[in-house]
Parts: structure tokens; C-alpha cells; sequence
């Protein structure tokens, strides 16, 4: 992802959040113009118009009144749905992303490659009609099956080498051939028929009783021989819209299914032959499960619902918001950032991305008014990090905790509340002393938007309200993201930007295109969810938990916390917990702890692996734009945001934090973690009783706020009269240096 250069006008003149919510261009994102501009816009806004119409249930016979024969009826049976889902994706992925990044010195020359490439078409074509004449065979009554020595060599050498193949070729020419920006390369024309072919193939096979075959000799060969074009399909593409740290770890867990039954102790597995892996993987147990269906239904809604906020400029009047309300006070525009980046990152539901989106406004402000530039990169990428944990929305990982765990939505986000109040609060108090410290200033009047003018324009929260009103009343997630969609629209003609047909196909193409990435992600994240659901490797892991707790159940979720971090390092949200349910979360219920605890707990540490060095994902965006040290820069928001690295551990000690009890438990445990954080904050930031604090005081206060966070009745009193002693010691020795100015 591409980070955005500080705007001089942002920094030296009055405030300007002109398309401060508008996506940033990748380096390998092709920029089209003319016809194939218009042809590549209407297929994004057609594949976003598509998921809306399936999800609400809507069929074109509905629209016209009319029962014309052959027209699609939605919703789409389960699966097909799914399969068009990534297919769609894949299309879309290829044409728009380039298989590298684009050279300064472009070449348009026509390239011998081009010509490879339009050979492997037709390979491809000849394996898309093959699969085009099984499904007229299948309708004519042909018994498909994958003992049937007939069916099963037409499959191997008329579809499947040809498939496979095509689909090599096109990897191995989009790396070669010279990339030009605003074409499309004929070896990702290549792709996109292979993923139409695989797409064709799933759909006609599951149509029959095959998919009840999966994973038995019954299984038709070329199911697998599909699975295994569509899987390398899916990584190619998750490499080029996400990077590489997916794909290694993605690769690893193939590889383990192979190479497991060699290897010693919890790591061993069952010998799996490839045919019985790659007929299942493609399935319900792999790809297109938990992670797609989410994916395939709540993500893409709510991206539809943020392009909308984005068409009709709400995103922009949230930051302007957020500038009016927090913008004077000392160092203003780092708490600008945390209510800003906090609420855009709950929707876009993606850290690194909503650094560069609100990052390339809030991070020059934060260094102009004296924040170094390691520390307004660490500010915005803690902030963009714990939008993740903001409910309702969460960035989409409130669903995916729903689909995993059967836990309803509205209790996970309730259960959610306290601890994001705790994250923000933390943050929020890290940057108060920073700026104490530093003795800084807030922005000045006239850099400001005017207050009173942004409450007359409250009415553009409405969106966000009619949201969780709705989802709070009893309506599916998908009729209340719908109705906030469409509110967002009507909203606009309150505002200069109205949104008229034009703009309301913008926001469809925009929508399309910003469901890319996390498509693509959460179908790569299937495969490893297919491996380990397939291998058994989860429940092995569970049992060496089970063995760590026997000595020390601290211990125990210390290692949890490892590999949750260690399994979401690089990757976006929504597929590093996919991966952490996977693996930890099961040993964690077996542990004894509650599946909302265990769930949350693997979330929360999936979350901030976007900040955790060395691979922190959200960190290195934003040290691009601050021109810091990314590591540098990563450790700063480690330490920003270590809050969320401590009050995971007390959904275990104190279960009211997550909602879990009397109203009267749940204040006092709010209340008192809040005061814990604060504590917190000011230790490990060394600002106390209004001065700078010296070590020991620094960490007394460290480990009086670790009693208050606890929750227990002796230890909130252990840690109140702590604070009093240590803000009395303070005042009476001189203990606290004066602040720099």
C-alpha cells in the first residue's frame, strides 16, 4: 500500500480535509481512462450491485414484475453464491493490480510475452468449454463420479492440465512482462478466464450430489485439479493486493499438510493424499468458509456503506468534526487522531489503511505542533489500530466472531464497549502527558473548522445512528446496514453534495474496488483455516495449552498470546483472527474459559499485531508518511498502545469488563480500570501530579495501575491508596521535574 506525502496546505494554512477519506493509490494499482475506464467501473459497480441485491433477498423478477424465463432468482443457493463471490474478485483483482509495481519509465511497446500470454489462452478457453460441456452431460443425466475411468481422463487431460497450465503461464508472465499503468496486461486477461473456469467448474459439480463426495475416492479428480488452480489463484492475488507475510504463512500451512506425518510430537499429522486435501479445500471446510461467508455478506455490506460515507463527503465532515471538538487543546491534532482514525478505522476495517487515509492529514499537524515524528506516526497507527475494536462494527471482526462462534452479534458488541473505552482512554491519556511533557500548544483559531458550524451539521452522524439503532432493535445485520446505506444517501441532499444517480454509481464502483483486498484475504486465510480444520493440527495445539495450564494457566495465556500475535504479524484484521480462532481459541475453551473470552482474547491480540514490532503493519504505514524509522516507529506504538496488551489478559480475572455480570459490577469494573489505565499511562509516559515523574515513582504507578486494571475489591483498595501515596510522595519530596517549554 502507498502512503500519502504531507499536503503543505494542510500545514501551513487553514485546515483542508478535502479527500482526507478518499483510497489511496498502490503502487501496482493500474489507472485506466476512456472506454476501458468506463467498461472497468461498471463491472466494479455491477459486482458491488450484485452482493447487494443477493443479500436483500431481491430478484430481477421483483424489479421488472415480469417472470421471464432464464433470469436469475436471488437470493443465490449458498455455495454458488461464495464461489461467485471470489470469482468476481479474482476477475476484478487481475484487471486492476499489476503483478508488480509500476517502473517510472513506462514502456508501451507491444512485449513477444503479450503473445505467450494470448497462446495461453487458449488452453484456458479449451478448459472452460470442457467444463461448460460436463455441466450439459450432468443435465442429460450423466452419472458423474471419480471412479468412472472414462470421466476421470477427460477431466485429467481436456480440463484439468489445460487449467493448470493456464493458470502457471499467467503467474509466471504478469511477473516478467514490463508493466504499463493504464493497460491490461494480457496475462492477467489470462487469470481472469482461469478464474472463470474454476468458477464454472465448482458450481456445475456442486449443482450435483459431488459436493457430499469431497474428500472420498467418489470426488471427481478435477474437483481437486479446480482447487488447485483456484488456490494458487487466490494467492497470487492476495500477494499482490496484501503482500507477501499472508502468503509465507499461507504456504507454510500447505506445506504442512504434506510434510506433517514426518514430523515428531503435536506437529505430527495423518498422511493426506493431495487429491482427498484439494477436493475439501475448496469447500465449506476451507475456502469458502467462515472467512468468505463473512466476508461474502457483512464486509462487503459495510464496505458498500463506507463508500457511500465516502461519496457523500460524511467521512470528511467526521474529521472536521473531530478537529472542531479536540483540535485546541495541547497537542490537538494527535487527539483529533484518535477520535478520527478511531471511528473511520470501525468501518474501513483495515489499520494500515486508514493510516494512510487519515494519516496523510492528522500526522504533519501532530509534527507541527511538536510531536516527533516517530510519535505522530505511533499516535496514528495506535488509533487506526484500536478502530478494530470499536464497536458495533469493529471492522468487521464483530461478524466474523459471530459466524465463528454462534455467539449473537448485539452481545459481542456489548461485550466490546468497556474494553475499547479502556484502549481510547489509554491512548488518549499517552498523548496528554506526551504533549504535557513536551509542553506543547493546541491548533490555533483560525486552523480550525468553526465548532458551531459542525453542529449544525450533526445531522451527518445519522448514518452511524440509524445503524446501531437498527441493530440494537432486532434487525438482521444486513437489512440495518442497508437502511444505514441508503441513509447515507438521503443524508447527502442536506449537504452541497448530493448524491444523484452519477454519484451513487461512484459509490457502487468505489465499493467494488475497495472490496478487493479484503476478499482476497479472507479467501487466502480459508486455506490455512482448511488445514488446520482438515489436519487436525488445532485440536493437537489445544492439548499443549491444556498441558502449559496444568503447570501455570497465566503461562498458559501468555503462549496464547504469542501465537496470536505471531499468526497475525502482516496480516489484515479480519484474517489474522480468522487464524487465531483457528488455533488458539479452541485450547483456550478447553481451558475452561468462556467461548466469548477465549474469542475475544485471540481478537484483541490478532488486532494489535498491526503494531507489534517487527512486523507491524499499521506502524510502517505511518512511519512512511512521518518520515520516521519504521521500527522506531513501531516500538513507539507498542508503548501508545499497551493497554491492549494487559487488559485481554483480565477477560479472564474479570469477567464484568466484558459485560459479564450486575450493573453494579460492571461500573465498578469499568470505573477502576479506567483509573488503572490512567495510572498506566502515566508511568509508562512519566508524567505525575503535574510534573515529570522520576523512575521509581514511574514504576510504582506501573504497578499500582496493574492492581487497579485486576478488578478485585482488595486490590482496586491496594491500588487507590497506592495512587494516593505515590501523588502525595510526589508533592511533599519534589519528586516531579517541572515540564519543558
Amino acid at each position: 500500500m502507498t502512503t500519502s506525502a504531507p499536503r503543505d496546505d494542510q500545514i501551513n494554512g487553514p485546515l483542508d480535509t478535502e479527500g482526507v477519506d478518499d483510497e489511496p493509490i498502490e503502487h501496482n494499482r493500474r489507472i485506466f481512462s476512456g472506454r476501458t475506464y468506463l467498461a472497468v467501473a461498471a463491472f466494479s459497480g455491477l459486482y458491488a450491485i450484485f452482493h447487494m441485491a443477493v443479500l436483500n433477498g431481491w430478484s430481477i423478477r421483483s424489479w421488472t414484475g415480469v417472470d421471464i424465463p432464464g433470469l436469475p432468482v436471488f437470493p443465490m443457493e449458498t455455495w454458488n453464491f461464495r464461489i461467485v463471490h471470489i470469482a468476481g474478485a479474482l476477475i476484478l483483482g487481475f484487471i486492476l493490480y499489476s503483478a508488480r509495481a509500476f517502473p517510472d519509465d513506462e514502456n508501451d511497446r507491444r512485449n513477444p510475452l503479450d503473445i505467450v500470454a494470448f497462446l495461453g489462452l487458449l488452453p484456458a478457453f479449451y478448459a472452460l468449454y470442457t467444463a461448460f460441456g460436463f455441466a450439459m452431460d450432468i443435465q442429460g443425466g450423466v452419472m458423474w463420479n471419480g471412479v468412472d475411468p472414462g470421466i476421470k481422463a477427460r477431466e485429467i487431460y481436456h480440463f484439468g492440465i489445460p487449467l493448470v497450465v493456464a493458470t502457471g503461464m499467467g503467474i509466471v508472465l504478469g511477473w516478467v512482462r514490463p508493466r504499463v499503468r493504464g493497460t491490461i496486461a494480457p496475462a492477467d486477461v489470462l487469470l481472469s478466464v482461469c478464474a472463470i473456469t474454476v468458477a464454472t467448474y465448482l458450481i456445475t459439480i456442486f449443482g450435483t450430489l459431488m459436493r457430499n463426495a469431497t474428500g472420498t475416492p467418489f470426488a471427481p479428480i478435477g474437483m481437486s485439479i479446480a482447487a488447485v488452480a483456484g488456490t494458487a489463484l487466490i494467492m497470487e492475488l492476495t500477494r499482490r493486493v496484501a503482500g507477501l507475510a499472508l502468503i509465507v504463512i499461507s504456504g507454510f500451512f500447505l506445506l504442512y499438510v504434506f510434510v506433517g506425518e514426518k514430523l515428531p510430537g503435536f506437529l505430527n499429522a495423518p498422511d493426506i493424499a493431495w487429491e482427498r486435501f484439494f477436493s475439501q479445500v475448496y469447500t465449506d471446510a476451507g475456502i469458502l468458509g467462515p472467512t468468505t461467508a463473512v466476508s461474502s455478506t457483512y464486509i462487503i455490506l459495510f464496505i458498500i456503506f463506507a463508500a457511500f460515507l465516502q461519496a457523500s463527503k460524511v467521512g470528511e465532515y467526521f474529521v472536521n468534526f473531530a478537529f472542531a471538538a479536540a483540535g485546541r487543546a495541547r497537542g490537538g491534532p494527535a487527539k483529533v487522531a484518535i477520535f478520527a482514525s478511531g471511528l473511520m478505522g470501525m468501518i474501513n476495517g483495515t489499520s494500515a489503511g486508514n493510516v494512510v487515509a487519515t494519516g496523510s492529514l492528522t500526522i504533519p499537524l501532530m509534527k507541527k505542533v511538536g510531536y516527533k515524528p516517530k510519535t505522530a506516526g505511533a499516535v496514528e497507527a495506535a488509533a487506526s489500530t484500536g478502530g478494530q475494536i470499536m464497536p458495533p462494527i469493529m471492522g468487521a471482526g464483530a461478524f466474523i466472531m459471530a459466524e465463528i462462534t454462534g455467539i449473537p452479534y448485539t452481545d459481542i458488541a456489548i461485550a466490546a464497549i468497556i474494553p475499547a473505552v479502556l484502549y481510547f482512554v489509554s491512548i488518549y491519556f499517552m498523548v496528554d502527558f506526551e504533549a504535557a511533557k513536551l509542553g506543547m500548544r493546541g491548533m490555533r483559531e483560525d486552523e480550525l473548522p468553526k465548532f458551531r458550524d459542525m453542529i449544525r451539521r450533526v445531522y451527518l452522524f445519522l448514518p452511524i445512528i440509524i445503524l446501531i439503532t437498527a441493530l440494537f432493535m432486532g434487525y438482521s445485520v444486513i437489512r440495518a446496514g442497508t437502511l444505514a446505506t441508503a441513509s447515507a444517501a438521503v443524508v447527502s441532499w442536506l449537504t452541497p453534495y448530493r448524491m444523484g444517480i452519477k454519484s451513487v454509481s461512484k459509490a457502487f464502483e468505489i465499493a467494488g474496488i475497495m472490496s478487493i483486498q479484503i476478499i482476497a484475504v479472507c479467501a487466502c486465510a480459508g486455506i490455512i483455516v482448511g488445514v488446520i480444520s482438515l489436519t487436525g493440527v488445532g485440536a493437537r495445539f489445544s492439548s499443549v495449552l491444556l498441558d502449559i495450564a496444568d503447570a501455570n494457566q497465566l503461562l498458559a495465556l501468555f503462549f496464547a498470546m504469542c501465537i496470536s500475535i505471531l499468526l497475525g504479524m502482516g496480516m489484515p484484521t479480519t484474517a489474522a483472527y480468522a487464524v487465531a480462532a483457528s488455533v488458539v481459541a479452541p485450547g483456550l475453551v478447553q481451558l475452561g474459559i468462556p467461548a466469548l473470552t477465549a474469542h475475544f482474547f485471540v481478537f484483541y491480540f490478532a488486532v494489535v499485531s498491526a503494531i507489534t514490532p517487527p512486523v507491524a503493519l499499521a506502524s510502517y504505514a505511518a512511519a512512511g508518511i512521518s518520515g520516521s524509522n519504521p521500527m522506531a516507529t513501531s516500538v513507539a506504538s507498542f508503548k501508545i498502545g499497551i493497554s491492549a496488551f494487559i487488559v485481554p489478559f483480565m477477560f479472564f480475572y474479570n469477567s464484568a469488563i466484558l459485560m459479564d455480570g450486575t450493573w453494579f459490577e460492571v461500573s465498578r469494573a469499568a470505573a477502576t480500570a479506567i483509573f488503572g489505565v490512567f495510572l498506566l499511562s502515566s508511568g509508562v509516559q512519566g508524567w505525575w501530579a503535574g510534573g515529570v515523574a522520576n523512575p521509581l515513582i514511574r514504576v510504582a504507578l506501573i504497578i499500582v495501575a496493574l492492581f487497579m486494571i485486576e478488578g478485585g475489591l482488595i486490590s482496586d483498595l491496594i491500588g487507590i491508596g497506592g495512587a494516593v501515596a505515590l501523588f502525595l510522595l510526589a508533592r511533599m519530596t519534589g519528586g516531579n521535574k517541572p515540564a519543558t517549554t
